[in-house]
Formats: C-alpha cells, structure tokens, sequence
C-alpha cells in the first residue's frame, strides 16, 4: 500500500502537473508549488516510516513520528487555502467557471484527512488502530490523484471509487490475515463512502446552498 499509493498519485499528476505547474501559460500562485512540495513530503515521509517498521526500527519510527505530527497539521489548512487561492485563480483567467462549486472536494478531502490523522496521533500507542488510520489519512489524499486520471479509465463521478478501492485493499488484506474487518476500517470506510456521496451530489447538482456558500467564499 505504501507503494501503491505514490503510484496512484504519479500517475494522475503525470496528466496535468506539466501544464498547470511545470509548464503553465500563465504562472499560477505560488502557494500551489508550496502545496506540491508539503503533499510530496508527506507521501515521502509516509513511504520512510513503512519502511522503518519493516525494518524493526520503532524507536526511530516514533522518534521522528513528532516532524510528522508537524507535517500533517500543516495539510489540512494548507490545503483549504490552496483550493480557494487557485479556485479564485481559475476564475479570474477562465480556466474554469466551475471552480468554485468544486472546491467541495479538497475541502472534503482534507477534513477526511485531518479527522484520520488526528484520531492516529490519539491512538498512536495502538499500532492496530494507528497504522490504518494512517493509512485511510493517507488515501483520502489520493483523490485528487484519481481525479486527473484519463476519463476512460475513471469517469469523473466515479473518481473518489478509486479512493474507497485502496482502502479496500486494506479490508482485505484484514480478511485474509485476521479473518474480521477491524472496527477502524468499518467505520471509516462507511462514513467515507456516505461523505462522497454527499459531495458529488452536491456538485452534480449544483445545491444553491453550496453555490452560495462556495461563491461567497471567493468573494
């Protein structure tokens, strides 16, 4: 899983991240190349701390656990500002008109984020709880991932499916291993699932409440 998830999220960025960050016709904000930068590090720092537990190293791994309690808290408001910024951005230079009513979903995404990760740092003396909390803050992440894979492969109202599919992953793996589904995965993967659905419905139909909100929001 560790693994699979950079590849997720390298493979969607490979369609946009020249155009829009590398590349761009017209510079956008800075905040979006500090917004790469702060996720990428996350994915990097998540990979080393699989990678220490493989390893036997869990004084190390919760030694420098503490710069990931930093790195973490800072995802969930860097990420608000992030999509309002490049939402006002997208707007101003008729990239698309949309973008306000579809700041929903980072909003969403990092609040699934920061519920999870903070409930990791509670439980992080119970391995069993704390490593798949990890895991599901992790994946919540990888919806922007998803979301930029060609519409073929994943049409556009089915991109958080492949969210709810790396955490799947994990249920099975619990079903193979434990033969039971831990009680972290029951509830987050249904309060997940009903919370995206919430989401796309709210976009798909363009809720005035949200509209209004959304707009005001960039004003």
């Amino acid at each position: 899983m560790t693994l699979l998830i950079p590849v997720v999220i390298v493979y969607g960025f490979s369609h946009t991240i020249g155009e829009r960050l590398i590349h761009p016709a017209i510079p956008p904000p800075l905040l979006l190349t500090f917004h790469a930068a702060v996720f990428t590090a996350w994915l990097a720092f998540y990979i080393f701390q699989s990678v220490l537990i493989r390893t036997h190293n869990v004084k190390v791994h919760m030694l420098t656990g503490w710069f990931g309690v930093a790195l973490g808290a800072v995802i969930p408001p860097l990420g608000i500002a992030t999509a309002i910024v490049m939402a006002r951005f997208n707007v101003l230079h008729n990239f698309d008109p949309d973008a306000a009513l579809f700041m929903l979903v980072p909003f969403f995404d990092v609040t699934c984020f920061g519920i999870a990760f903070a409930l990791a740092i509670y439980w992080r003396k119970k391995p069993e709880f704390h490593r798949r909390l990890i895991l599901i803050a992790t994946c919540a992440l990888t919806a922007a991932g998803w979301g930029r894979f060609p519409q073929y492969l994943v049409p556009f109202p089915f991109f958080y499916a492949g969210v709810d599919l790396l955490i799947l992953l994990g249920v099975v793996r619990d079903l193979i291993v434990n033969r039971n589904v831990h009680i972290v995965y029951r509830y987050a993967l249904s309060a997940f699932i009903a919370g995206q659905v919430v989401v796309m419905y709210t976009i798909i139909h363009r809720s005035p409440y949200w509209t209004k909100l959304a707009h005001a929001i960039l004003a």
